[in-house]
């Protein structure tokens, strides 16, 4: 894989969900990325009621990446950062 271009990743991360808010500042792009990523997974923009598990965030994510219009190195690239964040939501 070629080594990570975070600000671009970013950008595709927005393209695939455009209504989240990414208003962390003075983080850098792949900072913003990871706790957005870590946020999703957790579901902490959903009522508690309502939320899911990490599992079915992760599943639902990975889906949505896959079935994208992404070049498959952005694809695999995002998927593999879902990856990190999740073993990272397990050790919670």
């Amino acid at each position: 894989m070629d080594p990570v271009d975070f600000d671009q990743l970013l950008k595709a991360y927005q393209s695939l969900w455009m209504n989240r808010r990414l208003w962390q500042k003075d983080l850098s792009s792949e900072e913003i990325l990871r706790a957005t990523i870590q946020r999703d997974l957790l579901d902490e923009l959903t009522h508690p009621r309502l939320r899911k598990t990490p599992y079915e965030k992760f599943f639902i994510a990975s889906k949505r990446i896959f079935d994208s219009t992404l070049p498959i190195e952005e694809k695999l690239q995002l998927q593999h950062i879902y990856l990190e964040e999740m073993e990272n939501v397990k050790k919670m």
